[in-house]
């Protein structure tokens, strides 16, 4: 079965995605879908020498809804600060300390980051030590860091390691 279906959870994600991009449930759509969702994974599975190692999956779920939330929180945020004066705006670019090694961990923090209005994370060191964020508006750049790592690096170790 599992050379069939490498990543069971991928392929229903793609499936998913697939037809919400589509918005519709027609027969035509599901079964591409579905050709799409099993086809993939099989063709680049090895593409993926190292697996990801889900640990805790309930945390992953609350992780995700403090994402959702911030995401909107930060929305409002970046407009607030967009119809403000420009000079108020201090952007720049922080070097994130990372205690994560699980690469699909570090890909995680990296997205959570990234879809995140207000913050960008730009850059990875060579040696997987540090990650580059943008962030539009920092006052204390120590208050970012940590402000990423205990809501969204913590909860990650916990769940890919």
């Amino acid at each position: 079965m599992r050379r069939l279906l490498p990543a069971p959870l991928l392929s229903l994600a793609l499936l998913v995605v697939w037809l919400l991009l589509n918005n519709t449930l027609a027969p035509g759509q599901v079964l591409l879908g579905a050709v799409l969702a099993l086809g993939l994974p099989l063709l680049t599975d090895r593409l993926r020498p190292e697996r990801a190692r889900v640990r805790r999956p309930l945390r992953a779920v609350r992780l995700l809804l403090l994402v959702l939330v911030d995401i909107v929180l930060a929305n409002f945020e970046v407009a607030r600060r967009i119809l403000g004066p420009e000079a108020a705006l201090r952007p720049r670019f922080v070097w994130l300390p990372l205690d994560i090694r699980d690469p699909y961990g570090i890909a995680a923090l990296a997205g959570i980051i990234t879809l995140t209005p207000g913050t960008v994370s730009s850059d990875l060191s060579a040696d997987r030590q540090y990650l580059l964020v943008h962030a539009f508006n920092c006052d204390d750049p120590a208050a970012l860091v940590a402000s990423i790592k205990q809501r969204y690096e913590r909860p990650l170790m916990e769940i890919f390691t």
